[in-house]
């Protein structure tokens, strides 16, 4: 073990997408089975997503699945990556949280994004427009000032006041920025684009004010992660997913994963073959001694604290073994590193 990846946290977002063959109760089901065996493996937290009207992603409500994944485990930080706050009000999501923190105290992480509805038929649904986005820093802020008590509109946020649940940032364009005047920790991908996201980081870094939240910055790096017994096997766990995006770039929708040889034994168009080769490209993926050397780089260009590992196959088994043969890499259950300071409670 190397010292840079044993001197930092590993934690996973699963998306709960759903695989052909398998409903999105299976999916969620799969969900929070993954994250009682990461548990075991030594991760440090388990996120789960907000997607609405996706035909390939079961999780639509993130708070009350996090809900599910906390009372399933005993140890392990559970949270969100994240909700998306331009689509929900403030004080409702405060409300959330401190349940959550109220009823699994210590262990519940805020992870907060700026996205709305995937599609104009979402956004209508969903009541919002893109344009909703672009107050995300003042949402941010009146969150906040729930926990803190210091909302002008003399409600009290209940059981939320008072609790500390860490905030984090899901830093997507102008993400950075505002992580860093809020003085929150900041969780930046993709691994696929190293100098956009070096970049990120030391705006983040040169930006960041110091917050009751978090004394100094906190960078968490996030992306796909395949680890497997050669490279051919690892490539193929990125099979499925490059496949949906490839799909979902070129008719409109995002698919349920397929198995990896249903799409090897495909037919493509030209356009489709390059959208799933690109989707193939820039991951870290391969045996474990190539992708302890990657992480290895990408902790070196970022000094990043976390990597959060956000990969989706069809083979769930596969999945696993990646997940333990990464373990291996890190350490597995160890104390916190003193390199992860900052935040309260992370």
């Amino acid at each position: 073990m190397s010292s840079l990846i044993g001197g930092v946290r590993f934690s996973v977002l699963d998306r709960s997408r759903t695989r052909e063959g398998h409903s999105d109760a299976q999916a969620l089901r799969d969900t929070v089975r993954l994250a009682q065996d990461l548990e075991g493996l030594g991760y440090h937290r388990f996120w789960v997503s907000e997607h609405h009207g996706v035909p390939g992603v079961a999780g639509s409500a993130p708070t009350v699945l996090a809900a599910a994944v906390a009372a399933a485990t005993r140890t392990i930080r559970v949270g969100t990556g994240g909700v998306m706050l331009p689509n929900h009000r403030p004080l409702v999501v405060a409300e959330q949280f401190g349940v959550l923190e109220s009823l699994f105290p210590g262990r519940i992480d805020m992870g907060l994004g700026r996205s709305v509805g995937f599609t104009g038929g979402v956004r209508k649904a969903l009541g919002h427009g893109k344009d909703d986005a672009e107050d995300f820093a003042g949402q941010l802020d009146e969150l906040l000032g729930w926990f803190r008590g210091t909302s002008p509109t003399g409600v009290r946020a209940r059981p939320s006041e008072g609790l500390t649940v860490p905030p984090f940032v899901l830093a997507m364009g102008d993400g950075a920025r505002i992580a860093a005047r809020a003085g929150l920790p900041m969780v930046i991908g993709d691994l696929r684009d190293r100098e956009r996201m070096r970049r990120g980081v030391d705006a983040y870094r040169a930006g960041f004010r110091p917050s009751p939240w978090a004394a100094e910055p906190y960078v968490v790096v996030s992306g796909t992660v395949a680890v497997a017994a050669d490279p051919a096997a690892a490539r193929r766990l990125l099979v499925p997913e490059a496949w949906s995006m490839a799909y979902s770039r070129t008719r409109g929708t995002f698919p349920p994963l397929p198995p990896a040889e249903r799409v090897e034994a495909l037919a493509m168009t030209d356009r489709e073959r390059g959208l799933y080769e690109k989707g193939l490209t820039g991951q870290l993926a391969g045996t474990a001694e190539q992708v302890g050397a990657e992480l290895e780089a990408v902790l070196a260009e970022t000094g990043a604290q976390e990597v959060l590992v956000t990969t989706s196959t069809w083979d769930r088994t596969a999945l696993l073994d990646s997940y333990r043969r990464l373990a291996a890499l890190f350490g597995g259950a160890r104390a916190p590193s003193a390199a992860a300071g900052g935040a309260r409670g992370r």
